[in-house]
């Protein structure tokens, strides 16, 4: 039973680290600031809302999972 937390925890984590550095990644790029995500700038409060990145992204993890469950069935 510890055996296979400790692997579930360690696959978690790994997880947790690619995110970060794809986060890292698209930001170079732009991914975050594309035309159509909202952004409320006040005094001492922001507000962002990133409707198209998620979509995009949304569109391209439904593709690549569409596409990895047709080739591992």
């Amino acid at each position: 039973m510890t055996d296979s937390l400790g692997k579930i925890l360690l696959a978690v984590g790994g997880l947790i680290a690619v995110a970060g550095l794809l986060l890292l990644f698209f930001d170079r790029f732009g991914l975050g600031r594309l035309p159509g995500d909202i952004i409320v700038q006040k005094e001492n409060f922001t507000f962002y809302f990133p409707i198209t990145t998620m979509l995009l992204v949304s569109a391209v993890l439904t593709l690549l999972f569409n596409l990895v469950g047709r080739f591992f069935k």
